[in-house]
């Protein structure tokens, strides 16, 4: 049997497993790998699908009788024609191990309900915003950034995006590079955005934790902003567990409470995350 006649058999033979009811069957439009260890993909978007920028949503594979499900903010604004995903690759997790080989015409599964606390309903209203993340902590912000309510709502948004190596500051620093031209957007944009980039483990324009740059003053003395004031700044955190803890406790400590959707306040974090 030739390879090509084993790969029909093999198609043939794989099993055909029923879409769950309330689960979105869409294609995978495209997929970009930045590292080992990051990926991006987008697919087709329900027409009845409807979400706040900054939410993330639940998706899996059509691989199993009872596919694996795991939490996924979508990258893209609220307005974008498709769905965009920020993920890492996890050799043995229980989606991502299968999720990382998907291709272009391949099928996605995604609940209906989307949700989170990276909204900017969970904020009260403020002058500066900061979005404060770690590796594909920087998803919900990758939608909030294109979206032309949050400069509505803020003077000043500033994305801060901290990973341990250079190469996976990527995908945030070709976001804020295209912003600018970003037909939409793109005047509502100009003297109002920064990006604030750190690597860990390489050397880079700007070194350190976050962590650290906030509680030494580096950070805004590099931005030229004064340190957060809970009058005037909102925060929103989404990365590692113990980033999330840390810079909650500085943000507390300068004086900012925590929101939600039922009680919008100073600063959000967002505790969803993949495998």
């Amino acid at each position: 049997m030739t390879q090509a006649a084993r790969q029909e058999t093999d198609a043939a033979a794989a099993p055909e497993f029923p879409i769950p009811a309330g689960v979105h069957a869409e294609k995978v439009i495209s997929v970009r790998h930045y590292t080992d260890f990051l990926f991006s993909f987008r697919i087709t978007r329900p027409q009845s699908f409807r979400f706040r920028s900054g939410e993330f949503v639940m998706i899996g594979l059509p691989n199993a009788a009872k596919p694996v499900f795991r939490a996924y903010s979508i990258a893209s604004p609220s307005w974008d024609e498709e769905l965009e995903f920020f993920s890492i690759k996890v050799p043995d997790g229980p989606l991502t191990q299968h999720l990382q080989k998907i291709k272009p015409g391949d099928t996605v599964l995604m609940r209906q309900k989307s949700t989170g606390t990276l909204v900017l309903d969970a904020l009260t209203p403020g002058k500066r915003l900061w979005m404060i993340s770690t590796g594909t902590g920087i998803a919900p912000f990758a939608s909030l950034m294109r979206d032309p309510e949050t400069y509505e709502k803020f003077d000043e948004v500033i994305l801060t995006h901290t990973c341990r190596e250079v190469a996976e500051l990527t995908y945030g620093e070709e976001l804020a590079r295209n912003l600018v031209e970003d037909p939409l957007i793109g005047e509502l944009v100009q003297g109002r955005f920064f990006h604030y980039a750190t690597a860990t483990r390489e050397p880079y324009a700007r070194t350190g934790r976050i962590t650290a740059l906030i509680e030494s003053g580096k950070l805004f003395e590099d931005l030229g902003m004064p340190p957060f004031d809970p009058a005037i700044d909102r925060v929103m955190i989404c990365g590692s567990m113990d980033m999330i803890r840390d810079v909650k406790a500085l943000v507390e400590k300068a004086g900012l409470k925590e929101g939600s959707n039922a009680a919008p306040a100073e600063f959000v974090v967002e505790r969803a995350f993949v495998d």
